[in-house]
């Protein structure tokens, strides 16, 4: 059952790396990043209903406090697509899930803010190695000829602070009711927030348009299917496993990238994106 969980796991995060290079591509056809993520949360939320329905949980107890933590979840993981298809959009899928998979470096920062976490020399300086390994991916040791523009930096980094929203709401939600439900509420509230920030012909034009298949399988493998069998894995994973496995996701985005959309990465950039998956590999696993 522990292989099957790991399997689970390795599975979701391949999606979420897959959905990385499959909004390039509807980028590159001219969409929009919001409207690119709206229906990437809409065709999972549609998930989330099914199994909502289906689920047999009798954990049900709903307090204001829950779907306040569910919502600010749902608004986290909205900030967290668009953010991240937005650095895509002005860099490249490599460098934009790399600086994503930075999340567990802003979760450890606020922790100390809050009082949640310790701070330690360990801690400090696994902070220290990611800043450095952006600092090499993204060319800012040199300022007269950055790698990355800086709007592809600052969305790419937002993006990992928007998935820490997500970590937090979920986490709180997940103490007052179960995550099919904590899900449904999330995405519902990500779907109004994208839909009014959303440009309204593209979001018509989606479904007379030859693309329209590209948007089903980024929502089903992005959102819908990977969500699922994430929350199915963790159950019958140890956390330092699953910390480990998750590292799938920026590699798989990366070799997406890589070898399908033509990106490029320096030796240097290679190293910075090597520095910064390592150490929030090994910050992850150690605190879990």
């Amino acid at each position: 059952m522990r292989g099957l969980g790991i399997l689970f796991v390795i599975l979701a995060a391949i999606g979420w790396g897959l959905s990385g290079g499959i909004g390039d591509i509807l980028m590159e056809r001219g969409w929009d990043p919001i409207v690119i993520s709206f229906y990437r949360g809409a065709i999972g939320l549609v998930f989330f209903l099914i199994w909502l329905v289906i689920s047999s949980s009798s954990k049900s107890e709903r307090s204001g406090r829950f779907y306040l933590w569910a919502v600010l979840a749902g608004l986290g993981v909205a900030g967290n697509f668009t953010l991240y298809y937005t650095s895509i959009e002005a860099s490249s899928v490599p460098v934009a899930a790399t600086l994503m998979y930075t999340a567990p470096v802003f979760v450890l920062l606020i922790s100390f803010v809050l009082r949640i976490e310790k701070s330690t020399i360990f801690k400090w300086s696994c902070v220290a190695s990611v800043v450095a390994g952006i600092v090499l991916l993204t060319g800012a040791y040199n300022p007269d000829d950055v790698a990355v523009s800086a709007l592809g930096v600052i969305t790419g980094l937002g993006a990992g602070l928007a998935y820490t929203l997500f970590i937090f709401g979920f986490k709180r939600a997940s103490k007052l009711g179960n995550p099919e439900t904590i899900l449904a509420v999330a995405f519902s509230a990500f779907c109004i927030a994208l839909f009014l920030l959303a440009d309204p012909g593209q979001l018509l034009a989606v479904w007379t348009s030859a693309d329209i298949g590209w948007f089903i399988l980024l929502g089903t493998v992005g959102a819908g299917v990977s969500f699922i069998f994430y929350l199915y894995g963790i159950r019958k994973t140890a956390p330092s496993t699953a910390s480990m496995v998750a590292m799938v996701e920026p590699v798989t985005a990366t070799l997406f990238g890589l070898l399908l959309l033509g990106d490029v990465l320096t030796l240097i950039q290679a190293v910075g994106m090597g520095v910064i998956l390592i150490t929030v590999t090994i910050l992850s696993v150690k605190q879990a």
